[in-house]
């Protein structure tokens, strides 16, 4: 089946600065994707790139099995929706989401039941005739989204589509727009720097760092089973343990850490001696205080409780003074207090190893 956009050995530079290393995927039809990275990455330029704006030095891109070299912006079939939208001050909603169809020549019979279709399909038929400075941000994302959507385009190109707005109108509306996106079918790649963002809404999530792709797979997948420190850190929030790898006393691995905790680990071939566990606060089991500590736990005092809406991070200092937190459901009134001496433990396998040197 062809791919809908392929990427093969692509290189783009900007005089002695590579955005982009010879970097290779293919995305299939109907596919959302989500390019995740810190700002400079190299992930606005892959979609500035597949959109026509820029060319690559080498290797090729590909929409649909056509090569899109030497191609126009308008000469390819995608959709745009900007950070900031872009929309037409001087139009009404209506004629901003008609724009691209009279721009592209479709008859003029067939543009405003088009018109209509798209923003019953956002929810904002009934602004079809206000003008974007009397939309809220949350709608003028909407409008700028129906104007992307009304052209068919083969693929749909969003560009960090919620950063421009607030926190709890950004998850709101991711949610709705998800379900926008899977109404319409078309094959999408989302830009952003947030994380909560890229697994919400992406299939798929390509990590991206200095211009390579770290790592794709699964939202969680990469959250669970990061391969490199730095997709571990810049998924969420993690715990780094060190130490070494040392044989079980039934043969398989353990991970001892420098002040004599030992934990059951996921057998690695690879990696022995000096080792990091990565660790995520949601594995992190918090239990009473008891001399001696369970099999598999350590000791350790809480030095603070804090409260983060549905979730609670419990910080805990450890013997050696080492600090690991952990994250429960932020129940009403058993929140543990601060001081309180406890048992701590991570259940086999909930870790993941790294050689000691790995950056």
């Amino acid at each position: 089946m062809t791919a809908a956009v392929e990427f093969s050995g692509v290189t783009k530079r900007f005089g002695a600065v590579t955005a982009i290393s010879g970097i290779s995927f293919a995305v299939a039809a109907g596919e959302t994707i989500a390019l995740l990275g810190p700002s400079g990455c190299g992930k606005t330029t892959i979609l500035r790139m597949i959109a026509g704006f820029e060319q690559p030095d080498d290797g090729s891109i590909t929409i649909g099995g056509r090569d899109m070299r030497g191609l126009k912006p308008y000469e390819r079939n995608v959709g745009l929706l900007f950070q900031h939208y872009a929309l037409f001050p001087h139009m009404t909603v209506a004629e901003n989401v008609a724009y691209g169809l009279r721009h592209r020549g479709a008859p003029a019979a067939s543009i405003l039941p088009r018109v209509r279709e798209m923003l019953e399909l956002v929810r904002m038929g009934e602004y079809a005739d206000r003008r974007p400075d009397r939309l809220s941000g949350g709608q003028q994302q909407r409008v700028a989204l129906a104007r992307a959507l009304a052209t068919q385009p083969t693929l749909l190109l969003l560009d960090e589509p919620l950063s421009a707005l607030d926190a709890k109108l950004r998850y709101d509306l991711r949610n709705e727009l998800k379900q926008m996106l899977a109404a319409v079918g078309s094959t999408v790649i989302v830009v952003t720097h947030d994380q909560e963002e890229a697994m919400s809404l992406g299939e798929r999530v390509f990590v991206m760092n200095r211009g390579t792709v770290m790592q794709i797979g699964a939202p969680n997948d990469i959250y669970w089973r990061p391969h490199s420190r730095f997709v571990a850190d810049f998924m969420g929030r993690t715990n780094w343990l060190e130490g070494h790898v040392i044989p079980g006393p039934d043969g398989r691995p353990q991970f001892e850490t420098a002040a004599g905790w030992r934990l059951e680990v996921e057998a690695n071939p690879t990696i022995s001696g000096p080792a990091s566990l990565c660790v995520r606060p949601e594995s992190v089991e918090i239990g009473p205080h008891s001399e001696p500590p369970p099999p598999g736990a350590a000791l350790g005092q809480i030095l603070e409780v804090v409260p983060l809406g549905p979730v609670r991070q419990i910080v805990v200092e450890m013997s050696g003074s080492a600090r690991i937190v952990a994250a429960q459901s932020n129940r009403v009134g058993d929140a543990p207090l601060a001081g309180a001496r406890v048992s701590v433990s991570i259940p086999p396998g909930a870790g993941v190893l790294f050689p000691a040197s790995q950056l």
